[in-house]
């Protein structure tokens, strides 16, 4: 690291503590020739994520455009917008932690909807309706036997 000051490059790093969001490390450094202080920000460099479509074309990961899906899913119910954007959250690190460049709708679809049968059955159903395509009632009928099976209801 140089310094800001007198572009010397040894420069030694006097207190390290988490930023207030925890998002980086805040360090303290000190110059060894002109003694000035700075600080700096050390932050994980991510990639993003991108989304192969059905259609095999690629997007960017969009946390807006899911939480839009989970929104219309939960319309009506008592899905808070905190619950949806912690959920987001969730499906997303579960996305990174695949280590993977690029995941497929089936990727997302899958994590989400996981994650929303825990909160939300009804939300659910109607999520899965529109991630699976379902094409008359016999599809929901079987996607809700399933479902009433996996919660011991049946």
């Amino acid at each position: 690291m140089r310094c800001p000051f007198c572009s010397n490059e040894y420069t030694k790093v006097i207190d390290s503590r988490p930023s207030d969001d925890n998002s980086s490390i805040r360090r303290r450094r000190e110059c060894e020739s002109c003694k000035e202080r700075f600080t700096t920000y050390e932050k994980i460099e991510t990639i993003p994520l991108i989304v192969v479509k059905r259609d095999e074309t690629r997007e960017v990961f969009s946390k807006e455009k899911l939480i839009s899906g989970i929104v219309k899913a939960g319309n009506k119910r008592s899905l808070s917008i905190d619950t949806i954007e912690k959920l987001v959250d969730e499906v997303e690190k579960d996305l990174q932690n695949l280590m993977k460049k690029e995941v497929s709708t089936e990727d997302v679809g899958k994590i989400t909807m996981e994650k929303l049968k825990d909160i939300d059955e009804v939300a659910y159903v109607r999520f899965a309706s529109v991630y699976k395509k379902f094409k008359d009632i016999d599809t929901f009928m079987d996607e809700i036997s399933t479902l009433l099976k996996e919660k011991g209801r049946c």
